[in-house]
């Protein structure tokens, strides 16, 4: 077993492979704590996509120990916050609550990640549950054409798969295909616990040993590495009212020092309400409800991205306004003035988000899974401070370029829409 101490976190490897990574702030008298498996979409196929969802579901269902109401109940009766969630690189399984309740929530935990049922009546009771969540989806233009937007951007590797998955893979799901991806990817090599709050870091590591029985194993889970590609303009026709539209394009992952200057780039132009798109369409001229920017991050790459919604009439006037702010960035005009105050609203939002244990929690897994050590909040205002206005412009001129960008607009058929040159 091996310890390190970094100011106030400490992690610890168990002999098995698994790490915990723990905060201790003796003031509070809550935590946070979250079992983080290194798995998600990207580490699926055509045939199984969704798995890795709906696995987090099926973990509430039912273990060796505990029935689904056992389980809601041995949180919630003691005033506890239990929740999941998958992404297209990892699950995590987490509680909030009181100290004197930490054992009986490690053991939950412990429990939901390592004895899952998997029963076919469970299952098959669930795929319907999964089916209507895949068509609020369907029904919300809003999210499904982010999922179509990574479709496109990211063909041909499995991050272009939508983390919920397809209606035809979940009705295959069944007990020996969620045991056989359980086994290949719930290991204690592949294990993060992580907690921030009152809990002292023995207390873990020692629940950890009492509880923990996952192997290890000879690891297959290569991940594709992502490789540039062309992708077409796409058109998704949806009945709705107004058109909803993506213009972006693929760039830096968590591993390039240079995703620190394109999350300032990001958020100058579209986030927050002293945005550059924000005032010129929304404030100014009052055509759009809905304007901003994103940077969804992964391991090598990220998707960035304008996304907003207008009317028909409307649309190519948006449009051209946000092609002329990327061609003023990519141009230089940029005010020191401006960098000034997304610096400050960067690291006024990193700081603020310290004030919840949870947040603190899933920053410190991220820290671990994407850089594979603890940034500091120091190290992470240095960060956003050295980025200088020279290499936004570069970025830019490399990220905003027309012949970069995708647009993806959703709407229906008798809408007109033309892409303005």
């Amino acid at each position: 077993m091996q310890t390190e101490n970094l100011d106030n976190y400490k992690i610890t490897v168990l002999p098995g492979g698994v790490r915990i990574i723990s905060e201790y702030i003796p003031h509070f008298k809550s935590f946070s704590l979250g079992f983080w498996i290194n798995v998600g979409s990207r580490d699926e196929n055509s045939r199984n996509n969704g798995i890795t969802h709906f696995i987090e579901h099926m973990i509430f269902k039912g273990t060796k120990k505990r029935t689904a109401r056992q389980i809601s109940d041995a949180i919630e009766s003691y005033g506890g916050y239990l929740n999941a969630f998958t992404s297209k690189e990892e699950t995590c399984v987490y509680v909030r609550g009181l100290e004197n309740n930490f054992n009986l929530y490690f053991d939950v935990l412990s429990d939901l990640i390592q004895n899952p049922l998997f029963k076919d009546s469970h299952i098959k009771k669930e795929a319907g549950v999964v089916i209507d969540e895949l068509r609020d989806i369907e029904d919300n233009p809003e999210e499904l054409i982010f999922d179509k937007f990574e479709e496109k951007i990211f063909a041909g590797n499995s991050l272009s798969y939508p983390i919920i998955g397809t209606e035809k893979n979940i009705l295959s799901f069944d007990s020996t295909l969620l045991h056989q991806f359980h086994k290949k990817f719930y290991r204690a090599d592949n294990l993060l616990i992580v907690s921030s709050g009152c809990i002292e870091h023995q207390k873990i590591v020692e629940l950890a040993e009492k509880t923990i029985a996952l192997k290890s194993g000879i690891s297959n889970q290569k991940r594709k590495n992502f490789v540039q590609n062309i992708a077409d303009d796409y058109y998704v026709e949806k009945d709705t009212n107004q058109i909803h539209t993506i213009v972006g394009t693929t760039s830096f992952g968590f591993n390039d020092e240079r995703r620190t200057a394109l999350k300032i780039l990001t958020t100058l132009l579209g986030e927050g309400s002293s945005s550059r798109l924000f005032q010129a369409v929304r404030e100014k001229l009052g055509i759009t409800y809905q304007i901003n920017t994103f940077l969804n991050s992964y391991k090598d790459v990220s998707a960035f991205g304008v996304y907003y919604s207008t009317s028909d009439k409307h649309w190519e006037k948006v449009f051209n306004i946000i092609r002329r702010e990327f061609n003023k960035i990519i141009d230089g005009k940029i005010k020191d003035s401006e960098i000034k105050r997304v610096k400050e609203y960067l690291k006024g939002n990193t700081i603020l988000s310290l004030e919840n244990t949870t947040n603190r929690m899933i920053r410190l897994a991220n820290s671990i899974l994407h850089y594979g050590k603890i940034l500091s909040l120091e190290e992470i205002v240095a960060k956003i401070d050295s980025v200088t206005k020279d290499e936004i412009k570069e970025i830019a001129k490399e990220v905003l370029a027309e012949k970069e960008l995708v647009t993806i607009t959703l709407g229906s058929k008798n809408k007109s829409i033309n892409k303005a040159a």
